[in-house]
């Protein structure tokens, strides 16, 4: 990189730094104020924020790898960590989870489950779970951002990491969710920035003609097949078996996304919303501000093959390519926002961790009396502590994939189960939940022994293991005290097999608006994921000049949006209904 390329990089991370300081009086008045920013943050700037908190750089390295690979077919892996999420956030599951009324998503379970041995054995396994998870996030943001930063600066990949991670964690530790949600809407606007230059700039360089000779029809098309024979043999043999693979990955993003938001930050973004419309308006919003993300991928794939780059690693392909054909002052807007992607992604990640440790763990068990200034401390030393384990995770882990699919399709199989039956299956009590997770968890680290287990054989094995568990454990034990889940029922109005307690509410005259409709959320949860499907695809085959993909995706995502107006906006919860 040139000086001024490096002048653009300090400069934005003074103003992170800054921002974070900025903030930290207004964050340390209470807990609620550290976690949620006072419920009085806009929707608008909480779907910024939480959208580019999903625009990493290490997941979006990880994307640029597969398309790289496997062409536009790769966008069937996406569902495995079900990037159509906002058709679900949108429809009704923000509202859902902003009607909990709580402060984490394992206070969510005593809402739902009580404050009987089962309710708290829910909560706790939740708990492990969430910081299981998000510490595996900072493992596999840790291993993205040392194979990102050795291009540009001639250190080892765990040092550049280290330090970037020590910035970072500056800044969230001072500042709460005020300062990760104001530098989130400040890294979407500079995100926004460079992935358009290199999107225009791909589409400007690389002439039809370097196209048909570098990308051929095949890679160009959707469709996807039952088998890549050329792939046997090779580092990306896991994707061989690709239609099997498809199967598994669309099954587990639906069931994924009917479990409510799936990263723990994004479940606190709905619960900072002022209310229910705003909350629906947070999903609505959440998947725009990621449309230009693809076309950047493309753009940046687009570069790679039709400059025949020699990079062994396709997870280095994006930092090659930035560095190697973006002019000097753009290539620093651009870093600086990809890095920023990284620093939003991971403070959204260790902000929400920390309150997991604090909330559901050291509080509820170790000093349920603490002020709140020993909770803001506790939140201090539960940051550092979460940060120290993601990166004990990265260092071991080998590659962004190996860390990512395990991920996604063994933690994550091991708890779609449990997530999703808490919502619509009324007899679902403490114990079952805490019997499925617990089951998956544990079936999701054998995994990690057999590591060359192909994922649709894995994947079925453990979701089917956690139903029995989360099944059975709920029958052979004691319902949920009925006053509970009345008083659950009655708040958050969910849809599915509740019929004995939407009759007791009746009989009961509790519930003081109707339930919401499954037939319109399904309608709207249908026409919302074709609404995203256009407006992440139209972008991507407008670099590659395909013309006739790009009216067609656009006209979809047009028109869906038309009715989604008269089917969803028209009938959006009044302001101020909690």
């Amino acid at each position: 990189m040139q000086f001024l390329d490096f002048v653009i990089i300090v400069v934005y991370f003074i103003l992170v730094l800054g921002s974070g300081f900025l903030f930290r009086k207004k964050a340390a008045q209470n807990l609620e104020s550290y976690f949620l920013g006072g419920r009085k943050i806009s929707w608008i700037m909480l779907a910024m924020s939480g959208s580019v908190s999903n625009f990493d750089i290490t997941g979006t390295m990880w994307i640029v790898s597969m398309l790289f690979i496997l062409g536009m077919k790769s966008m069937w892996i996406h569902w495995m960590w079900g990037f159509l999420m906002g058709a679900f956030f949108m429809a009704y599951m923000g509202k859902w989870v902003r009607r909990s009324k709580v402060m984490t998503a394992a206070e969510w379970m005593k809402t739902r489950f009580g404050e009987d041995g089962g309710g708290k054995a829910a909560r706790t396994m939740y708990a492990i779970m969430a910081i299981l998870t998000q510490a595996s996030f900072i493992g596999y943001a840790f291993q993205g951002i040392g194979k990102f930063a050795s291009v540009y600066i001639p250190l080892p990949e765990t040092t550049l990491a280290l330090m970037i991670i020590g910035v970072t964690t500056l800044y969230v530790l001072v500042g709460g969710l005020y300062s990760v949600v104001i530098t989130d809407v400040i890294q979407t606007i500079i995100l926004s920035v460079a992935g358009l230059l290199i999107a225009f700039l791909a589409f400007k360089t690389v002439s039809p003609e370097m196209l048909n000779r570098s990308v051929s029809a095949e890679w160009l098309s959707l469709k996807p097949v039952w088998r890549l024979p050329e792939l046997s043999g090779t580092p990306n043999r896991i994707y061989e078996w690709f239609g099997a693979l498809v199967i598994v990955w669309v099954l587990k993003g639906l069931l994924l996304n009917s479990g409510g938001p799936a990263q723990m930050y994004d479940f606190q973004r709905f619960l900072a919303a002022k209310d229910s419309r705003d909350a629906s308006k947070v999903g609505a919003a959440w998947s725009f501000f990621l449309i230009i993300r693809w076309a950047m991928a493309m753009g940046i794939v687009v570069i790679a093959v039709s400059g025949a780059l020699n990079v062994t690693d396709p997870e280095k392909v994006m930092p090659v390519v930035l560095n190697d054909y973006l002019p000097v002052g753009i290539r620093g807007i651009v870093i600086a926002g990809l890095l920023s992607a990284f620093m939003s992604t991971f403070s959204s990640t260790v902000n929400s961790g920390a309150s997991y440790l604090v909330k559901d763990v050291w509080q509820n068990y170790f000093s349920p009396a603490a002020t709140q200034k020993q909770l803001i401390r506790a939140s201090y030393w539960s940051t550092i502590l979460i940060v120290l384990l993601g990166i004990v995770i990265g260092f071991q882990a080998q590659s962004i994939g190996q860390i990512w699919n395990w991920m996604m399709m063994a933690l994550g199989a091991g708890v779609i189960i449990p997530n999703a039956l808490r919502w619509y299956w009324w007899r679902m009590n403490g114990w079952g939940y805490a019997a499925g997770m617990l089951s998956g968890i544990v079936l999701s680290l054998l995994v990690l022994f057999r590591p060359e287990t192909p994922m649709f054989v894995s994947f079925p094995v453990i979701t089917v293991g956690s139903l029995l568990c989360s099944v059975g454990g709920s029958l052979i034990t004691k319902q949920t005290d009925r006053a509970v889940v009345l008083r659950f029922y009655s708040n958050v109005k969910p849809f599915g097999l509740w019929r004995p307690i939407k009759e007791k509410i009746k009989t009961q005259n509790l519930l003081k608006t109707s339930s919401d409709r499954p037939q319109s959320a399904v309608l709207n949860v249908v026409l919302g994921m074709i609404l995203i499907a256009g407006l992440y695809l139209f972008p991507m085959y407008l670099v590659v000049r395909r013309f006739d993909y790009v009216f067609l995706f656009s006209g979809a995502a047009l028109l869906c949006g038309i009715v989604l107006y008269f089917t969803w906006y028209k009938n959006l919860p009044p302001k101020g209904e909690v």
